[in-house]
Order: C-alpha cells, then sequence, then structure tokens
C-alpha cells in the first residue's frame, strides 16, 4: 500500500472518530423546547412587472397591464426554539393571478427562510408560474428565483404578515406585495 493511500486512510478514520465524538457533545444551558406553529391563512397583492414580459402575449390576446393581483393560500411550517431567538420557517405559497383580466395564472412558491423575535422575516426560494398552453397548443412554464422580506404583525392569536417579493428570471423582473392572515395553532414539543 503506497504512503499516500495510507495517510488517506488515516485522516479518514481521524475525521470519523472527530465526528462521531461531536455528536456525542450537546451541551444544552436551559430546558429547551420548540414550538411547531401553523400560520397558514389567506393571502392576497399585487405584482408589479418590471421590464417587458412578452411572455404573456404568447397564451392570451387579452391586453395585460403591468399590475397584477395575486389570490391564494399560504401554507407556513415553523419550528421557533420557546423564547430563544429566531424562527427557522418554510413556506409553500400557490397563488392565482390575473384574474381581473379575464385570465387565470396559477404560480407557486416555495421559500426557506427565517423570522426574528421582532416579527422582521426573509426568505427565498424557487417560483413556477403554470403560462398555460400557447398559441400553438404547447403547455409552457416559467421557472424564476424569489427573495421575500417583511414582517408579520401580531395581535394576540392573529397573525398579519406583509412581504415584499422579488421574483427574477431571464424573461423579466417582478415586484409583489403580498399580505393576508393567520390565526396560531401551535404544539409545543420537549427536548431533553
Amino acid at each position: 500500500m503506497s504512503t499516500k493511500r495510507i495517510t488517506q486512510l488515516i485522516m479518514y478514520c481521524l475525521l470519523s472518530i472527530a465526528a462521531l465524538h461531536a455528536q456525542g457533545t450537546v451541551t444544552t444551558y436551559h430546558d429547551a423546547q420548540l414550538e411547531e406553529i401553523n400560520l397558514g391563512g389567506p393571502r392576497l397583492g399585487f405584482t408589479y412587472l418590471l421590464g417587458d414580459h412578452d411572455y404573456i402575449k404568447n397564451f392570451t390576446d387579452e391586453k395585460i397591464g403591468t399590475v397584477i393581483s395575486h389570490f391564494g393560500w399560504h401554507f407556513e411550517y415553523l419550528i421557533k426554539p420557546d423564547g430563544y431567538g429566531p424562527s427557522f420557517v418554510i413556506e409553500a405559497i400557490p397563488l392565482v393571478s390575473g384574474v381581473e383580466y379575464g385570465i387565470l395564472l396559477p404560480s407557486a412558491t416555495l421559500a426557506f427562510g427565517v423570522r426574528f423575535p421582532n416579527g422582521v422575516e426573509m426568505g427565498m426560494g424557487p417560483n413556477i408560474q403554470f403560462l398555460g398552453e400557447d398559441k400553438k397548443g404547447v403547455t409552457q412554464t416559467q421557472t424564476a428565483l424569489t427573495i421575500a422580506f417583511g414582517k408579520s404583525f401580531t395581535y394576540g392569536l392573529v397573525n398579519l404578515p406583509v412581504n415584499f417579493a422579488f421574483t427574477t428570471n431571464p424573461e423579466g423582473n417582478r415586484l409583489s406585495l403580498v399580505f393576508g392572515y393567520a390565526i396560531k395553532k401551535k404544539t409545543v414539543k420537549h427536548i431533553n
């Protein structure tokens, strides 16, 4: 066996031992509790189309303006340490847009983010927009990246989120304002 191979084997063994040791040395300074909170609820808002969005013209003869409405539902999975630090959030937001123009443009966004105790939140994730069949009969979709910032205002058990989102891809950019409400439902899990 070559010296290089023996050195690689020794390094692998040392790293494995270090990783196993690190798994056994978790320190908890308090009786930790994690809350799982359901903040799902209705969402509505508007998007301003930045630049020229010719792709919509391939799917409808209707005149589309630069402002499009949204209606949908927000599904959220949040894990929060009880009283300590930020919450970690995974969100899925299906929306239907463009109803005021006589068209349906369904879209969905999956966002991963963080919400701080003061309600300020940020996240990002993929967005897919279903454009329907073009004039040639071919079904089209468009993907994009969404980056969102916002604040959740809390009044008792009611959460009122207000978010600004920037969605970008090579076909054009969109700037959105989305808001809604949610009634908190939570489960507390103890970690020993």
